[in-house]
């Protein structure tokens, strides 16, 4: 395959994509400092698959979600959509992009207007863009429904009420029915029973085969990572640490802090246990990293090299990538 080719295959391509938030102070709000909530992170999705984004909380997976969006501006990087810079874009070719790119978010009741009814909240930006002339909205609205697992009388319905599982087919119908072609999923099911959780999951993986969609799937959750991603990325402070395909990055797990998030999945068999591996220490602050590797400070297998040194990103085999000194 020519590279021309193999760059048409990926519909994003992220490049050292930073996003640092000042810290000001002292009497006249200078800035003393940043936040390195996203701090050089490199990645790229094939059209039509998933990529799932993990880490614990505040490793910067939703920050970085929402600036591939350009939902907030970028500090450093490239990040190329069908190989167009969304950050050199116009007004009119940004809004333009608006229904080509979309967000799911983690909460399904806050994302929804209390004041709108069902209908509106899904259909008003269906009519914004003129997506589909006047007579055939209705049609389409009813479509859009159906799809994801809403009866047509809902349409004159509140968001209050309706269950966590419901709304959040709500906000998944609302982001489909500009017809996208990439969705950032922020944690969609981290607030919803597990198996309700399941539902979802099945429903977006139905859509993506009808719609040929590509998903950012954002979670802390390995178990749910694995029934919907192709390949994964692992995030820690800021950085990607381990990347690859989701078969092997289950088979074997690189990176000690990858090991340690594996551990941590609840067996299904109670006869069967884990080797547990407790991380140490806190997660540093992402306004001051650690010098070096930034998981030296909670890592069991860490080596003088790791406290000064900055780990490269090394491809381990069949696009299996470890930022790790152990493989050196």
């Amino acid at each position: 395959m020519s590279e021309k080719t193999e760059k048409q295959d990926y519909i994003l391509q992220v490049s050292h994509l930073k996003k640092y938030f000042p810290i000001k102070g002292g009497m006249f709000g200078k800035q003393i400092g940043a936040v390195k909530a996203v701090d050089d992170v490199s990645f790229n999705i094939k059209r039509g698959t998933t990529m799932g984004l993990v880490g614990e909380s505040g490793c910067g997976k939703s920050t970085t979600g929402r600036t591939l969006l350009r939902l907030i501006p970028k500090t450093d990087g490239t990040v190329l959509f069908n190989g167009k810079d969304i950050y050199s874009m116009d007004h009119k070719e940004l809004r333009d992009l608006r229904t080509k790119m979309q967000i799911i978010f983690q909460d399904p009741y806050s994302s929804l207007s209390p004041r709108l009814p069902v209908g509106e909240i899904i259909g008003e930006a269906v009519r914004e863009h003129k997506l589909v002339p006047k007579e055939e909205y209705d049609e389409y609205l009813n479509k859009i429904m159906d799809d994801c697992g809403l009866q047509t009388y809902h349409k004159d319905r509140y968001p209050h009420e309706f269950s966590g599982g419901q709304r959040q087919r709500i906000c998944i119908a609302r982001a489909l029915a500009l017809n996208p072609e990439f969705v950032v999923c922020d944690e969609p099911v981290s607030a919803l029973d597990v198996s309700v959780q399941a539902q979802i999951i099945n429903l977006l993986k139905e859509l993506q085969e009808k719609r040929n969609l590509t998903y950012l799937f954002i979670s802390h959750d390995l178990s749910v990572v694995e029934h919907i991603s192709d390949t994964i990325g692992v995030m820690y402070l800021g950085g990607l640490v381990e990347t690859g395909s989701t078969e092997d990055i289950f088979a074997k797990p690189l990176h000690p802090y990858t090991e340690a998030l594996f551990s941590a999945i609840p067996m299904p068999d109670p006869d069967l246990q884990r080797n547990r591996i407790i991380l140490e220490g806190n997660i540093p602050s992402p306004a001051n990293p650690p010098s070096g590797c930034k998981f030296h400070t909670r890592c069991r297998k860490c080596m003088e090299i790791c406290k000064t040194k900055i780990p490269e990103a090394k491809d381990m085999g069949n696009g299996h990538m470890v930022r790790c000194h152990l493989y050196d």
